[in-house]
């Protein structure tokens, strides 16, 4: 198991924690992060996209003008396709672009993001990042002191002074452990582990 110094806001150690192996030192394989990701984003896309088909255009139905005799090419009524303020031949129309993958591989791909993170040295553990009130200079007064931006800081229950106070900070985001997930964890180039926060995570992976 690799063992990971604990710091408090100031940035001083206070102790240390066991991580288990089963999740920060797993084989990290590109393209189970890869394909996770991508399933990740797909659920995310609107798939809202549409057009109006022949049937919907507002207009008459009527024949243009008749057959034939006229010299002109034959026409159907104003909604064709071939006329201006016709309807859309084979245009998008609204679709979910979600595709799942097993359960397994997602929870792998979890172990992968995370023990990444742990092999470049980018994890940071706090005993707690309790603040006293909503004040986004704390937050940032805790950043500075730790030497840490574009950060994911992940904690063990709702902790709302922390999450209103960072709101407003670019390139931070604060997770509950319950929402970890791969795309957040590559996204972000440093990760803020609250200590109790592991027993979470390592609940979660390791069932």
């Amino acid at each position: 198991m690799a063992v990971v110094d604990v710091h408090n806001k100031a940035g001083e150690k206070v102790s240390q924690v066991e991580l288990s192996d089963d999740i920060f030192n797993v084989l990290v394989r590109q393209s189970i992060l890869h394909e996770v990701v991508r399933m990740q984003l797909a659920k995310r896309r609107s798939g809202t996209a549409s057009v109006k088909g022949r049937s919907d255009v507002k207009g008459s139905t009527r024949k243009l003008f008749r057959q034939k005799g006229t010299g002109r090419a034959r026409r159907g009524d104003i909604k064709a396709p071939g006329l201006r303020g016709g309807g859309v031949v084979f245009g998008p129309t609204p679709r979910s672009y979600a595709f799942n993958i097993p359960k397994k591989v997602r929870r792998l791909a979890l172990k992968m993001a995370l023990s990444t993170k742990l092999q470049e040295k980018q994890i940071s553990i706090l005993d707690n990042f309790d603040l006293d009130k909503i004040k986004t200079k704390e937050f940032l007064d805790v950043l500075n002191a730790l030497s840490l931006e574009k950060v994911l800081i992940v904690t063990d229950k709702k902790n709302e002074n922390l999450e209103l106070s960072s709101r407003n900070v670019p390139d931070v985001k604060v997770l509950r452990s319950e929402g970890l997930n791969v795309y957040d964890l590559l996204k972000y180039e440093k990760l803020i582990l609250v200590e109790p926060s592991i027993k979470d995570i390592e609940g979660r992976l390791l069932a």
